[in-house]
């Protein structure tokens, strides 16, 4: 026979129960921890992901600075083999940059890097640049001076007159409405410089904005298309030959050159 004290047995079982319901505690607190740890440790890896998303918003709103010509001088290197290191370039086929504004060179690289201007090598020139690049290259061909050319006496005629007055038969505009009346362009309009142009690239411009192409699709770019779809082929040859030989010297008027 054995002997227990009188009371051990409720004493045994509140002891169990007692236990029992501090273990259910510790899971609850345990469980109620597991979500709190992981959100804690959550927050620093969205922060950072916030923090990586941002950046390329903060670099394309970041301000471009005015372009530095000293800085685009070393930039503008590649660009020499084409286009000349003073931006004369000695092959017609190829734009003379000398003189072009900053603002208007600076949007075209903009158009090729983009696409929506085509040409193969100069797309691949200018994927790398950043916007700063642009217009420290265009700064440094601002400062530079095109080089004279000259036109073909035979076509001076018809080419000044398109130039100068337009065809308003045809609804043709006058070229210096926005070109200028020497050819210097409107920087502030990205209307670009046309004198001493080469006139194998004007003319052959000429003919592919006529057949449609064009250099963009907001409205600005669209504005040539439309004018030359309305040349001849004889318009186009008078007016890019006229062009080479326009230039004017230092306070005289502008007269085209001649043979």
């Amino acid at each position: 026979m054995s002997f227990r004290p009188a009371g051990s047995r409720p004493a045994v079982f509140g002891y169990v129960v007692a236990l029992a319901f501090a273990l259910s505690a510790s899971v609850v607190v345990a469980q109620d921890a597991k979500p709190a740890a992981a959100a804690t440790a959550a927050q620093p890896a969205a922060a950072a992901s916030a923090e990586k998303a941002a950046a390329p918003a903060a670099e394309a709103t970041a301000k471009v600075k005015p372009g530095d010509a000293t800085a685009g001088a070393g930039k503008a290197a590649a660009c020499g083999a084409c286009h000349g290191m003073d931006g004369n370039s000695s092959d017609a086929q190829y734009p003379k940059l000398a003189g072009q504004s900053e603002q208007y060179i600076a949007h075209q690289l903009a158009l090729f890097k983009s696409g929506k201007r085509q040409n193969p090598i100069m797309m691949g020139m200018a994927a790398p640049l950043s916007e700063q690049d642009m217009h420290d290259i265009g700064a440094y061909f601002s400062t530079k001076t095109a080089l004279p050319g000259v036109a073909d006496e035979k076509l001076v005629e018809l080419g000044q007159k398109l130039y100068r007055e337009g065809d308003s038969t045809r609804d043709i505009p006058a070229c210096m409405a926005c070109h200028s009346v020497d050819g210097r362009g409107n920087p502030g309009a990205m209307y670009p410089q046309l004198t001493s142009q080469h006139a194998q690239y004007i003319e052959a411009t000429l003919k592919a904005m006529h057949d449609g192409t064009s250099w963009g699709d907001d409205a600005h770019a669209k504005i040539m298309p439309s004018i030359a779809q309305k040349l001849e082929v004889k318009d186009i040859q008078a007016l890019a030959s006229y062009i080479e030989g326009l230039h004017a010297a230092e306070g005289a008027s502008t007269k085209p050159a001649t043979p």
